[in-house]
């Protein structure tokens, strides 16, 4: 198993657990750099360690600051935001290059929901 893959299972179980996420911003607002497939996507991570790797290990975001998003929050106004404005969303980056998976935001808010059901 990629350690991409165990950072994509790790993001649903740790967010869940945690109820938020964290993102990373600078005086410019949220980063949305241009992924491999050549959509723009958003990046979040399950854990404040996780973000704060990638302050401390990229040099592209050493000087971003950590966001703690609520996931409802995030589940009802950021998800929506993220389609609407037709960007991916980047979960758990890691390494110095801040690489990982990018999903569509629909499929993550159905993941999400999905999970939560099963929980309650």
């Amino acid at each position: 198993m990629s350690i991409n893959s165990i950072n994509y299972h790790s993001f649903y179980k740790e967010v869940v657990k945690n109820k938020s996420v964290y993102s990373i911003k600078d005086e410019s607002g949220f980063p949305t750099p241009i992924s491999e497939n050549g959509k723009r996507a958003m990046p979040f991570w399950s854990s404040e360690k996780r973000a704060m790797n990638i302050i401390s290990n990229s040099k592209n975001y050493s000087k971003f600051q950590i966001e703690k998003i609520p996931l409802n929050l995030f589940l009802n106004n950021w998800l929506t935001g993220l389609i609407k404005d037709d960007l991916m969303i980047g979960i758990n980056w890691s390494g110095s290059k801040a690489t990982g998976f990018d999903l569509n935001p629909k499929d993550v808010l159905y993941n999400f929901n999905e999970l939560l059901k099963q929980k309650n």
